[in-house]
C-alpha cells in the first residue's frame, strides 16, 4: 500500500468521522461507512496490510482495558450488576442462538453470532453517560458494573478461542490450555507486583517520552510472545500486558499517552471491517442484520428490564439501565474476526455482525440520549416490571414536612451549604442519585432520598409542593427545566435556585421563571468584584479571607470523609 493510498484512507475516514460527529453518532460508525465506500470504489487493495495494522489497534485497545480493570474492585460492582450481567449474557445468547438457527445459520456460526450480540459497547456507553453526567447515578453505576462483567467474560472467551488454534477440543488439550493460561496469569501477576513497578518508577518514569515508548514496546512485545510461541493471540497478549501495568502509580499517565496511538490504529481496524460489509452482497445480508438489530435494540433491553425488576429495582432505574446496553460491542467485532481467522465462521457471518453493530450503535445513541423522555411516555406500562417492594431504599423519617428546603444534589455545591442548614435547624430533604453520597449522608442521619427529582414518587416523598425553597445543584438543563415546570403547577410556589454550565443555559432558566441560577464562571467574577468593593486591595483582609476559605475546605474534606 503506497503513501497516497494510506493518505486517501485517512482523509476519507476523517471526513466520515466529521459527518458522524455532526450527526451525534459514534466516530466508529463513520469509519465503518468510510471502509464500505472505499471498498465499493476499489481503493482498498492490500487487505492483509490493513488487517495487520488493525490488529495493532485491537491489541492496544485490550492493553488499555487490561490497565483499567481493577480485579480488587470486582466485589464493589454488587449483586445487581453481577447477576444482571451474567443473566443477560446467558439469556441473550440462548435467544440469539435460536434466532440464528431459525434463520438458517450453521450451529457454529449461530453460536458465534449469539455470543457476539450479548456484549455492549463500553466506549459508547461511557461517552454518553458522561455527556449526560449520569456516570455516578444509580443506573449509571449498575450499567458500568454490567459492562465490567461483560468485558471480563469476553476476554475469557477470547483467551479460550486463542488457545484452540489447532481445533483440538479433547480433554488433555483443555487441561493443557487451562494450565498454560494459569501459568501465564501467575507470571503476569508476579511481574506486576515485583518487577515492573521498580523498573518503571526508578528508570522509565523519569522521562515521559521513554515511558510512552517502553509502554508501547511492552504491550506489543508481550503480545507477540503470547500470540506466537505461547499459542494464544496478539489481542490476549495486549490485555495481559495492560493487566501487568495496572498496579503502576502512573498507569493513568501511560493510558492517556497510549490512547491517541490506539485510536489511530483502531480507525484502520474499523475501516477494514467496513470494507468487508460488501462480502456476499450487502443486499443478501441486510434482512438478517435487521432482524438481529431489532433483537439487540428491543430484546436485550427487555431482558435487562425483567432481570432488574426481579432484583428489586424500580421501573425507572431498570429502564434507564436497559437502554444503555442496546448495541453491539467493539469486542463483538474482535470475537467474530478471531472466529473468521480460526476458520470457524465465514466472511458473511462477520459482515452481518458488523452491520448489526452499525445499526444498533446508531439507534442506541438516540435511545440513551432520549431515555428520560421515552420513560415518561412508557412509565405506566413499565410498572409491570417492578415488584411491589423494591430495594431502592430511602433513609427517611416519617415526617410531613412543610416550609422546608429541598436540596437536589449533595456532592459538591450541596455539601458546602448543608452544614449551614444543619446549624440553623432548617428542615432539609436531600435528593441524590449517587449511591455513595446516599450512603454517606444516611450514615450521618440526614433525611435523604436515593433517586431523581423527576421521579413523581420522589417528589411526593419529599413533599415538594409544600417546600419553602428548592435548591438544585445539578447543572443539567432538562432537570432544572422540569423542576421549574413542576413549580408552575403549585398554588404556593417555592423559591427555586438552580444551576447551569453556560451563559445560554443560565438565561434560558431565568426566562422560564427561575429565581436565581448558580453559574460558576459568572459567580466567580461577581464574587471577586464584591470582594474588591468591600475590602479594596488590602493584603491583610484578603489574606484573612484566604485562611478562612482554607479552613472551610479542610472542614468539608473531613466532613466528606475524603
Amino acid at each position: 500500500m503506497s503513501f497516497s493510498e494510506i493518505s486517501l484512507l485517512l482523509v476519507v475516514a476523517g471526513g466520515f468521522g466529521v459527518l458522524a460527529r455532526f450527526l451525534k453518532q459514534p466516530l466508529l460508525i463513520g469509519f465503518l461507512f468510510s471502509g464500505l465506500l472505499l471498498s465499493y470504489f476499489g481503493f482498498i487493495k492490500d487487505h492483509e496490510l490493513l488487517e495487520n495494522m488493525g490488529k495493532i489497534g485491537v491489541t492496544l485497545l485490550l492493553f488499555l482495558v487490561g490497565m483499567e480493570i481493577r480485579l480488587q474492585e470486582m466485589p464493589t460492582i454488587g449483586k445487581v450488576a453481577l447477576s444482571a450481567g451474567l443473566g443477560q449474557i446467558i439469556i441473550t445468547s440462548i435467544v440469539a442462538f435460536l434466532i440464528a438457527v431459525t434463520l438458517g445459520f450453521a450451529p457454529i456460526s449461530a453460536i458465534y453470532i449469539a455470543v457476539a450480540l450479548t456484549f455492549s459497547s463500553t466506549i459508547i456507553i461511557m461517552k454518553l453517560l458522561s455527556e449526560k453526567d449520569d456516570v455516578n447515578s444509580l443506573y449509571g453505576k449498575i450499567s458500568v458494573g454490567i459492562l465490567l462483567v461483560q468485558d471480563l467474560v469476553v476476554v475469557l472467551i477470547l483467551m479460550f478461542l486463542a488457545g484452540l488454534r489447532d481445533g483440538n477440543f479433547g480433554f488433555f488439550s483443555m487441561l493443557f490450555l487451562i494450565l498454560k493460561a494459569g501459568l501465564l496469569f501467575t507470571l503476569v501477576w508476579y511481574l506486576s507486583k515485583e518487577i515492573l513497578p521498580k523498573i518503571f518508577s526508578k528508570i522509565v518514569g523519569n522521562s515521559q517520552e521513554l515511558l510512552f515508548t517502553v509502554s508501547i514496546a511492552w504491550a506489543l512485545g508481550l503480545a507477540t510472545l503470547v500470540g506466537g510461541p505461547l499459542g494464544f493471540s496478539f489481542e490476549i497478549g495486549g490485555f495481559l500486558a495492560g493487566l501487568a501495568l495496572s498496579n503502576l502509580p502512573d498507569h493513568l499517565g501511560v493510558s492517556s499517552k497510549t490512547k491517541s496511538l490506539r485510536d489511530f490504529f483502531l480507525t484502520i481496524f474499523f475501516v477494514t471491517l467496513g470494507s468487508q460489509l460488501l462480502v456476499g452482497g450487502l443486499g443478501d445480508i441486510l434482512p438478517k442484520a435487521i432482524i438481529f438489530s431489532m433483537f439487540v435494540l428491543i430484546g436485550k433491553p427487555l431482558i435487562i428490564l425483567a432481570l432488574m425488576g426481579l432484583l428489586g429495582h424500580k421501573s425507572r432505574t431498570s429502564f434507564l439501565t436497559s437502554v444503555t446496553i442496546a448495541q453491539v460491542s467493539e469486542f463483538s467485532f474482535i470475537l467474530m474476526a478471531m472466529g473468521k481467522g480460526l476458520g470457524h465462521i465465514t466472511s458473511s457471518d462477520l459482515a452481518i455482525v458488523v452491520l448489526v453493530g452499525a445499526i444498533t450503535m446508531i439507534g442506541s445513541t438516540y435511545l440513551i440520549l432520549g431515555a428520560e423522555k421515552i420513560y415518561t411516555k412508557l412509565k405506566a406500562n413499565l410498572k409491570y416490571f417492578e415488584r411491589k417492594t423494591t430495594n431502592e431504599l430511602v433513609f427517611f423519617k416519617e415526617n410531613t414536612y412543610k416550609d422546608h428546603v429541598v436540596l437536589v444534589g449533595c456532592d459538591k455545591i450541596g455539601i458546602s451549604i448543608l452544614p449551614y442548614f444543619k446549624k440553623h435547624n432548617i428542615d432539609t430533604v436531600i435528593i441524590d442519585f449517587d449511591p455513595s453520597v446516599f450512603s454517606r449522608l444516611s450514615s450521618e442521619n440526614h433525611d435523604v432520598l436515593l433517586g431523581d427529582i423527576t421521579d413523581t414518587e420522589i417528589q411526593e416523598l419529599a413533599n415538594i409542593k409544600d417546600a419553602k425553597i428548592i435548591v438544585c445543584t445539578v447543572p443539567n438543563l432538562e432537570e432544572n427545566l422540569s423542576i421549574i415546570n413542576l413549580i408552575k403547577s403549585f398554588k404556593n410556589k417555592p423559591i427555586f435556585i438552580g444551576s447551569a454550565n453556560s451563559k445560554i443555559e443560565t438565561l434560558k432558566l431565568y426566562e422560564e421563571g427561575a429565581d436565581y441560577i448558580l453559574n460558576p464562571d459568572i459567580l466567580a467574577g461577581e464574587f471577586l468584584r464584591h470582594m474588591f468593593l468591600s475590602h479594596g486591595f488590602s493584603l491583610n483582609r484578603i489574606s484573612k479571607m484566604g485562611k478562612a476559605h482554607f479552613n472551610r475546605l479542610m472542614y468539608l474534606k473531613s466532613y466528606r470523609g475524603i
